[in-house]
């Protein structure tokens, strides 16, 4: 079982954009509720922020699943190592339980910064390793160059958007995805379809979309500032969508909404 989906951890807490206060006072909230699985990257700019929070709640970091990404501009065998050595410092730990690839190599040849990765694994500084925002081909390829050892390839995904292809290739492949942006940055909540289904559950939207994803094989990664909803995302374990229900929401992947595209990220791959 991938270390993603152990019970607890299929529900991640996402710290992007948290900083200072915020993400302390957020990371004491999301702990209470339940989480154990956070999330964060070089990238967010917030790593020592998270390990701030985690040691003033007087946490052990034993009890968390911790997830950081290196950014594509230290793929170079004199930054990879040396950044994630200081995003260990940065958090406070010893080696992370996931370690991530941001994105694809932007040289478009992701051999040598996967082989950067497997060193982070090799010398004990992550227990896992994967990857995020890499295409169906690049899961592909990057499972087998790897021999198997891709935990995770962490990219976007909700019911407005088509992910077919990837999840296709998760099943092919044996690596499982996990969503960000699982509510589509709020867009979910334009549509009435899951406020409706959410009714003859006793649930609402957002837990109505959340478990539509976990349904899907699918983790889950959300990040709230209020405990209440912080709560309502964590608890999507007690009850099951009907496969009337699933296949009305999967009706909305043809509305193809991305909130991460070239406009907003220039270096995005070309999306499957």
């Amino acid at each position: 079982m991938s270390i993603c989906f152990r019970p607890g951890h299929e529900r991640s807490f996402g710290t992007y954009p948290l900083k200072g206060e915020d993400l302390e006072k957020a990371f004491a909230a999301a702990y209470e509720v339940g989480y154990r699985s956070f999330d964060t990257a070089q990238l967010y700019g917030n790593e020592a922020d998270l390990g701030a929070a985690i040691r003033q709640a007087n946490v052990s970091t034993d009890d968390l699943l911790i997830t950081t990404k290196v950014h594509p501009e230290n793929y170079t065998e004199e930054q990879f190592l040396k950044s994630v050595e200081a995003s260990l410092n940065a958090l406070g730990v010893s080696k992370v339980a996931l370690l991530l690839l941001h994105w694809p190599d932007p040289s478009g040849d992701n051999r040598k910064s996967l082989a950067l990765l497997r060193d982070a694994k090799r010398k004990g500084i992550a227990t896992e390793i994967g990857v995020s925002n890499f295409t169906a081909s690049m899961m592909r390829d990057a499972q087998s160059f790897t021999n198997g050892e891709i935990a995770i390839n962490q990219v976007e995904f909700h019911p407005l958007l088509d992910q077919s292809i990837l999840l296709d290739m998760s099943f092919q492949t044996g690596v499982p995805l996990a969503s960000f942006s699982s509510v589509a940055r709020g867009e979910v909540f334009k549509y009435p379809q899951f406020g409706q289904i959410g009714i003859a559950y006793g649930k609402s939207a957002a837990q109505v979309v959340l478990r539509w994803i976990l349904q899907k094989g699918v983790a889950v990664n959300t990040m709230s500032t209020k405990p209440e909803n912080m709560r309502s995302n964590f608890d999507v374990m007690d009850f099951v969508l009907s496969s009337v229900d699933m296949k009305r929401i999967d009706a909305l992947t043809c509305t193809n909404f991305r909130c991460v595209d070239k406009n907003k990220v220039p270096w995005t791959p070309e999306w499957d």
